[in-house]
C-alpha cells in the first residue's frame, strides 16, 4: 500500500461528509486493524437500523449503502492519494450490514460471521483477490467485501442448514 498524500485525522475526517462515511465514523482511524475496528462498528449500527426501519426499508438502506460506498470511498481515496488505503472501512461497514442481515440475531451466529468475513476480507481467496488486484477506486474498494460478504453469507447458510 502506497503511503497517503494527507495523514488522516479528525480534522480530516469531519472536513468532508465521505470521509466521515468512509472513515466508519472515526473507526477506521484505529492504529492497528482498521477493517476490523470498522466491522465491529458496523454491528451496533445495524442493530440500531433494526429497531428505526421495517425489514424491507433496512435492505433498500444497505443496498444504498453498498452503491454509495463505492462514491463515498472514491472520495476518500483520491483525497488521500491511495485508493484502498486501509482507513477507508465503509466498504466493511456496508457489506457487513448485508452479512447481519442474513444472519441469525443471536450472539454465537453474529460472533461467527465476524470471523468469517474478517478472514475472507483479509485472506481474498479467488475470485476475491482477482477483483482486488484488477478493479480499482471506489468500485474495487467496495467490491471485494461484498464478495467477501457472499462468501460469509454461503457458509453461514451451509452451517445453518447442517443444524437443522
Amino acid at each position: 500500500m502506497n503511503s497517503p498524500d494527507i495523514r488522516p485525522d479528525w480534522r480530516f475526517i469531519t472536513r468532508n461528509p465521505a470521509h466521515f462515511l468512509a472513515f466508519g465514523f472515526g473507526s477506521g482511524l484505529a492504529p492497528t486493524a482498521p477493517g476490523t475496528f470498522g466491522t465491529l462498528a458496523a454491528i451496533p449500527l445495524y442493530y440500531l437500523l433494526t429497531q428505526l426501519f421495517s425489514p424491507a426499508q433496512l435492505a433498500v438502506i444497505i443496498g444504498a449503502a453498498l452503491l454509495a460506498g463505492i462514491w463515498i470511498c472514491d472520495i476518500a481515496g483520491r483525497n488521500l492519494g491511495v485508493p484502498d488505503y486501509g482507513g477507508i472501512v465503509w466498504d466493511e461497514i456496508a457489506a457487513f450490514w448485508l452479512v447481519l442481515w442474513f444472519t441469525p440475531g443471536k450472539a454465537a451466529w453474529i460472533m461467527g460471521a465476524f470471523i468469517v468475513f474478517r478472514i475472507f476480507d483479509i485472506w481474498k481467496p479467488f475470485p476475491i483477490n482477482w477483483f482486488d488486484r484488477h478493479v480499482k477506486n471506489g468500485l474495487g474498494v467496495m467490491l471485494d467485501d461484498v464478495l467477501a460478504a457472499g462468501y460469509t453469507i454461503a457458509i453461514l447458510a451451509g452451517v445453518e442448514y447442517w443444524l437443522r
